[in-house]
C-alpha cells in the first residue's frame, strides 16, 4: 500500500505577540500541492520518520499537529481524518530547522539526506517558498504541517 503526503506550509503574524491580537497566530500559506505531490519514502522517513525502513534519525517525526495550527490546517486534517481513519502522523517542521538539515547525514549504509530531499527530489520547491517566506516572517515564523495517508 502507497502512502501519500499531504500539508501545508504556514506563517506566524509578526505582531501575533502584542495585547491588541485577538486572531489566529499561524495562518495558511500555500498548500504542499502544488510545490510537491511525489511518495519519495526516504523523503518521508529521513524529515518526519513515516516508512522509514532505512533507519533515519528523522528530522520532525510525531509531533502531531500544532496546538497552534492554523484553523485552515486543522479543518482540513480533521476532514481528512474524518472521511479516511486511515490518515496517520501529523508533524510539522520550521523553516529554520530544514535551514540546518545536514545534507551529508545519511543512515548506516543509506542513501544522504541530499539523495532524499535535495536538488531533482522535488522538495527544493518547498524550500525555496519556505526560505523565501522566511525573508519576511524569520525562519520560526515559516513552517511546514504535514500528515500522511
Amino acid at each position: 500500500m502507497s502512502t501519500d503526503i499531504y500539508g501545508c506550509i504556514e506563517v506566524r503574524n509578526p505582531c501575533a505577540d502584542e495585547d491588541w491580537y485577538e486572531w489566529a497566530p499561524w495562518h495558511h500559506a500555500m498548500d504542499l500541492y502544488p510545490l510537491y505531490s511525489d511518495q519519495n519514502y526516504a523523503a518521508f522517513a529521513c524529515l518526519f520518520g513515516v516508512r522509514n525502513s532505512a533507519g533515519w534519525d528523522p528530522l520532525a517525526a510525531g509531533r502531531g499537529l500544532p496546538a497552534d495550527v492554523s484553523p485552515e490546517m486543522k479543518e482540513e486534517f480533521d476532514k481528512a481524518r474524518g472521511i479516511d481513519p486511515a490518515v496517520h502522523s501529523p508533524t510539522w517542521v520550521t523553516w529554520a530547522e530544514l535551514d540546518r538539515l545536514d545534507m551529508d547525514a545519511a543512515p548506516a549504509g543509506g542513501r544522504d539526506v541530499r539523495d532524499a530531499v535535495g536538488p531533482g527530489t522535488g522538495w527544493e520547491h518547498v524550500f525555496a517558498v519556505m526560505r523565501a517566506l522566511a525573508g519576511r516572517f524569520g525562519g520560526d515564523g515559516v513552517r511546514l504541517v504535514a500528515y500522511f495517508d
